[in-house]
């Protein structure tokens, strides 16, 4: 039996999720890994996974929609689709993207228990969809893994209903594992032929930060 659903569906999520796959795996406990194909460019999805040495995805969506509104919709057909067919008792989701609240709905309707890591995180800014998300997905989930003591609180203060838990950030396990990783096979620094010891190497995706407003 799958006791686990464990859903993706972007890059921050899949780095962050790492550390609990291994500790899945190290357990022994089954579960089945969904990748909602959200972020669908290579270098943004499947690129990390390989590098990451994680298993590959049991099930990959293609998405047909880009708009928020019909994006989740198609996400919750096809999870609905998969998850109706699986073993799984509990659903395992990450952070405060469209694919988490996708996940966190469909596992609901369907009597799913639901997980939901990085829970709590407030940025009170009601312009960004990240928090439309993860204020939705706080409240229908039945644990969740708060990375602090301030998202404790933020959670505590909205009457969420289910179990929280002070877990720390998993991206915090996500440097540890992979730093090593990083210093033994990175190579990015001598193909843009920058001194690592002059530059700091960042990357950057966010609409707000990359569109000419």
């Amino acid at each position: 039996m799958r006791e686990i659903a464990l859903v993706v569906g972007t890059r921050p999520e899949t780095i962050k999720m790492a550390p609990v796959i291994r500790e899945l795996e190290g357990r022994g406990i089954t579960f089945i890994f969904i990748h909602t194909g959200q972020h669908y460019d290579y270098n943004m999805s499947r690129q990390f996974i390989a590098e990451l040495g994680l298993p590959e995805p049991d099930i990959s969506f293609r998405l047909e929609n880009h708009k928020p509104a019909a994006q989740i919709g198609e996400m919750m057909v096809k999870l609905e689709r998969v998850l109706s067919n699986a073993d799984a008792e509990m659903l395992l989701i990450q952070g405060d993207t469209n694919t988490m609240l996708a996940a966190a709905l469909t596992g609901l309707k369907l009597g799913l228990k639901v997980g939901h890591i990085e829970a709590g995180l407030r940025s009170y800014d009601w312009r960004m969809p990240e928090e439309h998300n993860r204020r939705m997905v706080d409240h229908i989930s039945d644990m969740l893994f708060a990375p602090t003591e301030k998202a404790q609180r933020n959670l505590e203060d909205e009457h969420v209903y289910g179990r929280i838990y002070v877990t720390g950030n998993t991206v915090i396990d996500a440097v540890a594992q992979h730093l090593p990783l990083a210093e033994t096979r990175s190579e990015i620094m001598s193909k843009i032929k920058f001194e690592a010891e002059k530059y700091a190497l960042v990357t950057v995706h966010r609409a707000e930060n990359v569109d000419d407003p």
